[in-house]
């Protein structure tokens, strides 16, 4: 369906029926997948995160799901660029054989088996470089990080309410203007992408830049930051990426275009809060990094195209326990599976790979790949139709679910092997 709101931003969503740009070799069996849908936005949106709703845990696409995400527009003209929050309802299974048919006449008539799409826009300034989501006093809260150099937090509460019910969103886009961000930060030195929230610490926020500086944000009453001035230095180059231990308090990891990983203590003064390096990661520009929700791990990936993991009870060390290779380009985004602690994704400029690393090696095949199809055996899908991939999220309360950007618009997809 098409829907165009007030400020011209068109979004399309509807379920991917083509082969087109599944190719490589590669043909594309809709048999593999539970649910596969497709959408685009006016403008690219090259970031987003994925809210926590209250619709339940450990949700199942037996029935038609419900997402909600936030996005950021990268618009060709700065000044008119959004801050989206987005929510797709009625994301039906792919019918795999007559029985999922069997629907009667009167159910399809009381509900379109199109997907339907509701979203509240935000007058953004300038690009969305990276946007996260974090929830404080079960307040839906955005971070966004600017191409001007700002870094911005925004109650999402009005936005999330709003996409509910049809009256409310269309009062709050034609009042979309007086949206202001609760609080915004100009103290960095240049334009970055690096930002996370921190799970173990509700309200605390890292940001990056490509200056090389790192700031931590700690939440005061009233909707406002603290921010040390003092910036957290260490890398010589960008920073590309942060990521918070979503276990241990004050602990977070970072990634660089310097080729390193370091993971920092924020009870440390920022010229002393380096606790672990691991120079020469990879051979290149390392681009993201993801910390593993229940296992000591962390995964990272790079330009060189590899994505290796790293046990952080051996990081002083330097070496990956372990090398994922079958990218054919820079790495763009990883992130370990909320609840499987041995399955990943990982993608490149227009493929995205799903891993199990449970999956062992056989014996006969030293080099870890399936002698009939050349293909490592942890890996479990490859999910093509997408061009310059940019991010990847697995749904955390809808399991196997995920959800990922390009230049080429949104999928939503969950497949046979997750």
């Amino acid at each position: 369906m098409d829907t165009e709101t007030e400020s011209g931003e068109v979004v399309d969503w509807e379920m991917e029926e083509e082969d087109e740009g599944k190719g490589d070799g590669l043909e594309c069996d809709y048999s593999a997948y539970t649910l596969f849908h497709a959408g685009q936005t006016g403008a690219p949106c090259l970031s987003f995160d994925i809210l926590r709703d209250s619709l339940g845990d450990n949700r199942t696409c037996d029935t038609p799901a419900t997402c909600y995400f936030a996005a950021g527009t990268q618009a060709a003209r700065t000044h008119v660029n959004n801050l989206m929050l987005l929510k797709v309802r009625n994301l039906r299974k792919i019918k795999q054989d007559e029985s999922d048919e069997e629907e009667s006449d009167e159910e399809l008539e009381e509900e379109s088996e199109l997907p339907v799409v509701e979203a509240a826009l935000i007058k953004h300034n300038g690009c969305v470089n990276r946007l996260r989501v974090t929830s404080l006093n079960e307040v839906p809260i955005a971070a966004t990080w600017s191409e001007l150099g700002e870094v911005s937090i925004w109650d999402l509460s009005r936005a999330a309410d709003a996409v509910n019910d049809k009256a409310a969103l269309e009062a709050f886009n034609r009042t979309a203007d007086s949206e202001k961000p609760l609080f915004t930060f100009k103290g960095h030195s240049n334009e970055g992408f690096a930002l996370d929230w921190s799970q173990a610490m509700p309200g605390t926020l890292a940001s990056g830049d490509c200056a090389a500086n790192i700031h931590i944000w700690k939440p005061n009453e009233g909707g406002t930051w603290q921010i040390d001035t003092r910036p957290y230095t260490g890398h010589s180059a960008s920073v590309e990426d942060i990521q918070w231990s979503p276990n241990e308090p004050h602990v977070f990891s970072s990634c660089s275009v310097d080729k390193s990983i370091r993971v920092w203590d924020d009870r440390v003064a920022p010229s002393e809060a380096c606790m672990l390096t691991a120079a020469n990661a990879h051979s290149s520009d390392i681009n993201v990094i993801h910390w593993n929700h229940n296992e000591p791990f962390l995964v990272s990936g790079g330009d060189d195209g590899k994505v290796f993991i790293w046990d952080l009870r051996q990081f002083q060390q330097g070496k990956p326990v372990a090398a994922l290779e079958y990218h054919n380009g820079p790495v763009t985004t990883v992130e370990w599976h909320p609840a499987d602690s041995s399955v990943l994704a990982s993608a490149d400029d227009n493929q995205i790979l799903q891993w199990d690393l449970a999956v062992e090696r056989d014996a006969d095949n030293e080099d870890g790949k399936n002698s009939e199809e050349g293909l490592p055996h942890q890996l479990l899908f490859v999910h093509k139709g997408q061009q310059e991939i940019k991010e990847l999220h697995w749904h955390a309360q809808i399991p196997g679910l995920v959800i990922s950007t390009s230049h080429t618009g949104f999928n939503i997809f969950k497949t046979i092997s997750t």
